[in-house]
């Protein structure tokens, strides 16, 4: 049973699971913490070292930056703490673009990668769905509307611009809700922490990523997720493409049986052919 830790620094954490085989490090979307991995992490555990963290700012991990703010720092200090020298790294949404690049800076801890709905820092191209999602996000932020702007984030990336809330188990957006809530909440008075930016930035240098790399996006993303996916898949050597139909930002949430039968085969080492 795992129970919940934190770094000196003050990023929260859960490790579970048998020890062997190489650690599975979950990193979660900007619209969740590591909440976002419950149905999983149950099945998960029971047969794999896991471990999934709350970057800074979200979830658990409230503690104000003491300089810039860098989540690759924080997630290779939390892996430091944990004593892990290589591992398999998850990464959806904002999560994605934090293991990107900590496999840039640190390419001797990467065993593999997969990407799920790949942003943050792997958005190249402001499309007309993304801006009118940071438009309605700004507005409500600007009226200091929390709720209204959690509840954009739901529409936008839970339900997606393809179909009905109705459409979507509410469960799922239920939790983005409450997670994105509590980020808002806990950075609230953080506009005056700046953010440390890679540099080259990580679209410049897929090409120096030489690990085993599976990008998964939904079909019914936003515009800018699927130019980023596939940017990220034609940049890294030999990555696996793959785009489920039916589902938008968070297939590991949609679909979690099914995500959790594509990551064990992905760390198996299956063929991509049967990945899809």
């Amino acid at each position: 049973m795992a129970t919940t830790s934190s770094t000196p620094t003050g990023i929260a954490y859960e490790r579970a699971g048998p020890r062997g085989d190489l650690p599975v490090v979950l990193l979660h979307a900007g619209v969740a913490d590591r909440r976002m991995w419950d149905s999983l992490w149950p099945a998960l555990t029971a047969e794999r070292d896991v471990v999934r963290l709350d970057l800074r700012g979200f979830g658990e991990s409230t503690v104000r930056p003491q300089g810039p703010l860098s989540h690759v720092d924080d997630v290779l200090d939390t892996l430091a703490v944990l004593s892990i020298e290589q591992c398999h790294v998850v990464g959806a949404s904002f999560g994605a673009g934090v293991a990107v690049e900590v496999a840039l800076l640190r390419p001797e801890l990467m065993d593999s990668l997969l990407l799920c709905g790949p942003g943050g820092s792997l958005i190249a191209e402001m499309t007309p769905d993304l801006r009118a999602f940071i438009e309605a996000e700004d507005s409500a932020i600007a009226r200091d509307d929390l709720d209204g702007a959690a509840e954009v984030n739901v529409a936008w990336w839970v339900d997606g611009t393809q179909r009905e809330a109705g459409d979507v188990d509410p469960a799922v957006g239920g939790l983005v809700r409450q997670m994105q809530r509590q980020a808002f909440e806990v950075t609230a008075e953080w506009d005056d922490v700046d953010e440390i930016e890679l540099d080259p930035p990580a679209l410049d240098r897929l090409t120096e990523i030489r690990v085993r790399t599976l990008v998964l996006v939904g079909a019914l993303d936003l515009d800018a997720i699927h130019d980023a996916a596939r940017r990220v898949a034609a940049g890294i050597d030999g990555a696996h493409h793959v785009a489920w139909p039916g589902v938008a930002h968070l297939p590991s949430m949609e679909r979690p049986d099914d995500f959790l039968a594509l990551l064990r085969g992905w760390l198996a080492d299956r063929r991509p052919s049967d990945l899809s």
